[in-house]
């Protein structure tokens, strides 16, 4: 089993966490983008409160471990490693929770070069101990804006995991999905679950707009997030999203791996 200790000095060794790629000068737009209330960066996320971008800072500061400092302006931001630990935990708890109801289980990612390995493997262990595995509106098309305008993606399910493709993508090649933050696929995948008469997720787990969307929705959600995330931890702060795990969520998908089998380990799932 992988100890707390040899798993910190992977997340420092792999910059999970400690000094990691994310500049200071974007999480600090982003934070600023957040308090405007910016939808490019909210994902999904209404604040039942005003965020300034002070607020913020202090927020991220606890919760990831950042600078509270807001003249630190440069350089690279900090994530610090206990904060992420304990909050693998408190995940790993939701997930064996989730198993001990046998609860129908939702998993999207908007980062499927990254963290398609971490998911689909939480989704073949939560399968295999009995929980169902959600995979409502395959194939229906969602539209989004990007920065290039608006793109029509289409929903798809790799080895249990929601993602969206372009159109012309291959199914069959290297391609995975794209990179997106939008809260769009989530709606769009609770929206035809429910217009079928379910069944409908008691968990949702994933990162950007798959956990703010379907936490403001009601719906229990879990997920990762870096330091220019903020609207998962403010998620987190209000009671919108129940567990946020801070980390870099674009190094190499191998360096994801240790914490899949601790997660696994933690959540009595190991297979």
């Amino acid at each position: 089993m992988l100890t707390h200790t040899a798993l910190r000095a992977h997340l420092l060794a792999a910059r999970l966490a400690g000094p990691v790629a994310t500049a200071r000068e974007e999480s600090l737009r982003s934070y600023r983008l957040f308090a405007a209330r910016d939808p490019r960066v909210m994902i999904g996320i209404d604040p039942e409160r005003v965020w300034n971008q002070r607020d913020v800072i202090d927020l991220m500061a606890d919760r990831c471990g950042v600078s509270a400092d807001p003249r630190h302006t440069s350089g690279q931001d900090v994530i610090d490693p206990e904060r992420t630990l304990t909050a693998l935990d408190a995940f790993a708890e939701r997930l064996a929770a989730a198993v001990r109801r046998s609860a129908p289980v939702l998993l999207g990612t908007g980062h499927p070069h990254r963290l398609l390995g971490f998911y689909a493997a939480l989704a073949d262990a939560l399968s295999a101990a009995g929980c169902t595995v959600l995979t409502p509106a395959h194939g229906h098309c969602v539209d989004i804006t990007t920065r290039f305008g608006l793109r029509t993606y289409n929903l798809a399910y790799v080895r249990g995991v929601a993602l969206v493709r372009d159109p012309g993508a291959s199914r069959h090649g290297c391609e995975t999905g794209a990179h997106t933050h939008s809260p769009l696929p989530v709606r769009t995948v609770l929206g035809a679950a429910a217009d079928v008469g379910g069944p409908l997720p008691e968990l949702v787990v994933g990162d950007h707009g798959w956990v703010c969307g379907a936490g403001q929705l009601g719906f229990e959600a879990i997920g990762l997030g870096d330091t220019d995330d903020p609207a998962l931890f403010v998620g987190q702060a209000e009671g919108t999203v129940s567990v946020v795990v801070p980390l870099d969520d674009a190094v190499r998908s191998d360096y994801y791996r240790p914490l899949t089998r601790y997660v696994l380990n933690r959540a009595c799932l190991s297979q």
